[in-house]
């Protein structure tokens, strides 16, 4: 006897994996995601490799990758295991474009730290300066 696999209504796909139903059937239409299963009434019904797919793209997107190029890898990945070097290969050149991105971002970050001692040190200059001295006791 087989178990049925569990699917998910578009509420609940969007609920697991954060992105809305609206993202959801965009990536559906444009191809990045294959056509969802479908009830009778034309309800899509997400399954789990379904929801594992959206993951990896929600996570190529905050990567910053293009989406012609999750596009191109989506494509190879159905072409099957003949695509396997073209999406090492895609995969590749995103992970050096995102180490220089990390390094450039290392670097503003520095930057950044910099100019707040910077401004926190003319704070201290400037509390200080306002800093009254007392009126001495006059005894009349």
């Amino acid at each position: 006897m087989r178990l049925m696999e569990r699917t998910y209504t578009i509420k609940e796909a969007a609920e697991q994996t954060g992105v809305s139903a609206h993202t959801l059937r965009y990536y559906e239409r444009i191809g990045l995601l294959e056509p969802i299963q479908r009830e009778a009434s034309g309800r899509r019904r997400y399954r789990d490799g379904d929801l594992e797919a959206v993951s990896f793209l929600t996570m190529l997107r905050a990567t910053g990758m293009p989406i012609r190029s999750m596009l191109t890898f989506m494509t190879l990945t159905r072409a099957g295991d003949e695509t396997l070097g073209e999406r090492t290969a895609l995969l590749g050149h995103h992970q050096v474009e995102l180490q220089a991105r990390l390094e450039e971002l290392d670097g503003h970050m520095e930057r950044l730290a910099h100019k707040i001692a910077w401004y926190r040190e003319r704070e201290r200059e400037f509390a200080a300066s306002q800093q009254k001295e007392p009126e001495p006791d006059v005894v009349a």
